[in-house]
C-alpha cells in the first residue's frame, strides 16, 4: 500500500553515464505509479569522481568489456532502454566528456525546467543509442531539433550556459551530490521523514522502494518513452 504522505526523489545525473539512462528512465515511469515528487538535477561526473577520488569502470579493461559487450546490453534489455554503446566509448565518457551539455541541462532547468526530462532522454539517445555528438554547441543544436526544442529557448540556454549562475548552480548539485557520499553516478536521494537516504546505481530500486514504503513493480517497460 502507498504511503499517504507525498514524499521527494532527487535524480543526480549526468548523460555521459549510460547506467544514469536506465535510473532516469525507470524514475520517470514510477512517478506516475508512486506518491512522489520526482525532481532531476543535473550535476557534473567529472566532478564527482575528482572530488570522491574514485576511478571510472571504464578505465578498467576488465571492467569496461563486461560493461559494455554484457552489463549494458542485459540491463538495457530488462529495462527497455535502448542501450547501445557508441564505436569509441573513451572518446565520448573521457575525452569529448559532457560538461558542455550539463552546463546546458542547468541553464535549461533554471529557466524551463519542464523541458529537462526530454532534452536530458534525447542526449542520452544521441550518445547512447545513435552515437553521435553532443559535447558542443552543434551536437546539441542537433539534440533540440531532433526533439523540437523550442529555438528560443535553446538559443538564450546556450548564452546563459556561460554565465557564472549556471556554472555555479552546477558545481552546487555536484557539491550537494558529493557532501551526501556520492562517489558516481546515478545518485538517488529519498526524503524520507526529516531524512535523506542516498542510493547509488541502477540497481537498487527494490530498496529504494522499501525506503519510500512503495511498491516495487518491476521494469515497467509498457511506460517507456526512451523510443527510437
Amino acid at each position: 500500500m502507498a504511503a499517504s504522505t507525498r514524499k521527494t526523489v532527487e535524480l543526480f545525473y549526468d548523460v555521459v553515464s549510460p547506467y544514469s539512462w536506465i535510473a532516469f528512465e525507470v524514475m520517470c515511469r514510477y512517478r506516475t505509479k508512486w506518491n512522489i515528487d520526482l525532481k532531476l538535477k543535473p550535476f557534473f561526473l567529472g566532478g564527482i569522481m575528482s572530488g570522491a577520488g574514485n576511478k571510472p569502470p571504464g578505465l578498467v579493461p576488465a571492467k569496461a568489456k563486461y560493461m559494455l559487450s554484457h552489463d549494458l546490453p542485459n540491463l538495457g534489455s530488462y529495462y527497455n532502454v535502448p542501450i547501445v554503446p557508441p564505436a569509441n566509448p573513451a572518446e565520448v565518457m573521457f575525452i569529448k566528456g559532457t560538461l558542455m551539455p550539463q552546463r546546458f541541462l542547468t541553464a535549461v532547468d533554471m529557466q524551463r525546467p519542464d523541458l529537462v526530462e526530454d532534452l536530458s532522454r534525447q542526449f542520452w539517445m544521441r550518445a547512447w543509442n545513435k552515437d553521435k555528438g553532443i559535447s558542443d554547441v552543434e551536437g546539441i543544436r542537433e539534440t533540440c531539433k531532433d526533439i523540437g526544442f523550442p529555438t528560443d529557448v535553446m538559443e538564450d540556454c546556450l548564452q546563459k550556459s556561460k554565465d557564472q549562475t549556471v556554472k555555479d548552480r552546477l558545481k552546487q548539485f555536484t557539491t550537494q551530490a558529493l557532501d551526501l557520499g556520492a562517489f558516481g553516478s546515478p545518485i538517488i536521494v529519498a526524503h524520507v521523514n526529516n531524512k535523506q537516504e542516498m542510493i547509488f546505481g541502477s540497481d537498487r530500486f527494490p530498496i529504494l522502494a522499501k525506503i519510500l514504503q512503495e511498491e516495487w513493480m518491476g521494469p515497467l517497460t509498457e511506460l517507456s518513452k526512451a523510443k527510437l
